[in-house]
């Protein structure tokens, strides 16, 4: 049994998968497999994604369903479900994980809490550069750096959550409890995604919900939620910003779960 899966929240963007996976190879452990939760991808993205998964070193595991609008939450809890390890890391298919993202994971896990992880938001001209070659390659490595250094042109954002250290003592003294849950970037045990019932199959919209109102229950069932100050680190591509029409809803989604201080979801993995 692996350590770890990593289950990556995936549509369409076969190009961005590929640097995900360049630089799931060059990770620092190697006890972990890969989940492609694919919210319905369409016939030619899926024929890809098969044969990477034939040619791949990397154990990794497609699970697909078909496209009937934004059901992000209902192929994660098909992803849980399908998963074959006690733990488990959740990243978006836009966003480039460090060498040592996996290893931090694991590092900083207990029974009882969520470990939550930073991102640098990369601008677009830097996010162009970004290839497989590049991945394998040791600039890779100084990616932090060079972040760093394009944010002084008020481009990339959040440049400073590059920068990693790998004391264990330093992160743990002066980590926080006190932050949400970022969707792209955080892991926890499997049985407690079972008790909890996954997610909220309700969001059917971008944006808005299915971090957030995990997060609510999480602390509702008494899990802490832990963010290391210096590890965790990943790159997010740019993007144009998604539509927030379904902010509403998702916020009184969300007012329903803290009203009745849910922690497990009545439309979660059960109905599966």
């Amino acid at each position: 049994m692996k350590k770890a899966s990593i289950i990556i929240s995936f549509y369409n963007r076969v190009d961005q998968l590929k640097l995900i996976l360049a630089a799931l190879e060059r990770q620092t452990v190697s006890e972990f497999e890969v989940i492609i939760s694919d919210d319905g991808s369409k016939e030619e993205a899926v024929n890809q994604i098969n044969e990477i998964i034939e040619k791949s070193t990397l154990t990794i595991q497609h699970i697909w369903h078909p496209d009937t609008g934004f059901n992000k939450t209902k192929i994660l809890n098909k992803s849980i479900l399908a998963s074959n390890s006690p733990y488990i890391i959740f990243i978006d298919g836009d966003c480039i994980p460090e060498i040592h993202f996996i290893e931090d994971h694991l590092k900083y896990a207990t029974e009882n809490r969520v470990v939550v992880g930073r991102r640098v938001e990369l601008s677009n001209s830097l996010s162009k550069e970004i290839t497989r070659e590049y991945i394998y390659s040791k600039s890779f490595d100084n990616l932090w750096f060079k972040a760093l250094i394009n944010s002084f042109k008020r481009e990339t954002r959040k440049a400073e959550e590059g920068i990693r250290l790998s004391s264990k003592w330093l992160n743990e003294k002066f980590g926080t409890t006190k932050k949400g849950i970022l969707g792209c970037n955080f892991s926890l045990h499997k049985k407690v995604l079972i008790k909890l019932n996954g997610f909220d199959e309700r969001y059917i919209y971008p944006g808005v919900g299915e971090d957030t109102e995990i997060k609510e229950r999480l602390k509702n069932g008494g899990y802490e939620i832990f963010k290391p100050k210096y590890a965790l680190v990943q790159y997010h591509l740019w993007h144009k910003k998604q539509s927030r029409e379904g902010e509403k809803e998702g916020f009184k989604l969300l007012d329903e779960t803290i009203k009745n201080n849910y922690i497990q979801t009545p439309y979660g993995i059960n109905k599966l």
